[in-house]
């Protein structure tokens, strides 16, 4: 289990003071308690952020907003420095439970009911969720890139809810956006957040079975 970083923790909460002093907004922390200053930036950052996707989404008629894409945006902005939210977790996790679902959803026969039709207990529907997110954690373990949204990324493919090989695409291109969009609000915000991978000390700490 991994041990609490006292540094970490720091820095994510100077990192929404540094934002502030250059927005002239620093008075805050001083008439508001830290958590709520915290929680607003949590939440103006996943505003603006799912926003502009959903727009996407909505302008191009394709899927760039999706259930799993939350709690990524929630980890991305609440602690950026975790090892699991660091760019290279993000996307090779996310493209990982995207591989996992399709190859669990054609293998099983998932698709031969489209999603949203009852008939009872559909076994290869039971079989491609267990089969996809059983091979999702076992992959990101053995890679080394756990990013925990990416357990439902994958079910939402082997499930049948999104399941054409072009919307397959266009999840892994709306991580893109989401890390693209995390990079510059966390760097403006003076947080060292990595361009791709963890700072050593971090990922160690999440190596092993301490």
């Amino acid at each position: 289990m991994r041990k609490h970083d006292p540094g970490e923790s720091q820095a994510n909460a100077d990192h929404i003071l540094s934002l502030l002093r250059r927005l002239r907004l620093d008075w805050l922390v001083h008439h508001f308690p830290p958590r709520l200053v915290r929680s607003v930036y949590v939440f103006v950052n996943g505003f603006i952020t799912i926003g502009l996707l959903a727009l996407l989404a909505l302008l191009s008629g394709n899927p760039f907003v999706f259930p799993s894409l939350g709690p990524t945006a929630y980890l991305l902005f609440f602690s950026p420095l975790a090892a699991t939210c660091s760019p290279r977790n993000t996307i090779l996790g996310h493209a990982i439970g995207i591989m996992c679902g399709y190859a669990a959803f054609v293998l099983t026969g998932a698709g031969a009911l489209p999603f949203g039709i009852h008939q009872g207990i559909f076994w290869p529907r039971i079989l491609a969720a267990a089969l996809s997110l059983s091979a999702t954690g076992a992959l990101m373990t053995l890679f080394g890139v756990s990013h925990p949204p990416a357990g439902a990324t994958t079910l939402i493919i082997s499930l049948g809810i999104i399941s054409k090989p072009l919307e397959l695409v266009i999840i892994e291109v709306a991580v893109f956006l989401l890390v693209a969009q995390a990079l510059a609000i966390n760097r403006l915000a003076g947080l060292p957040y990595p361009w791709w991978n963890a700072p050593a000390s971090i990922t160690h700490a999440t190596d092993g079975f301490e």
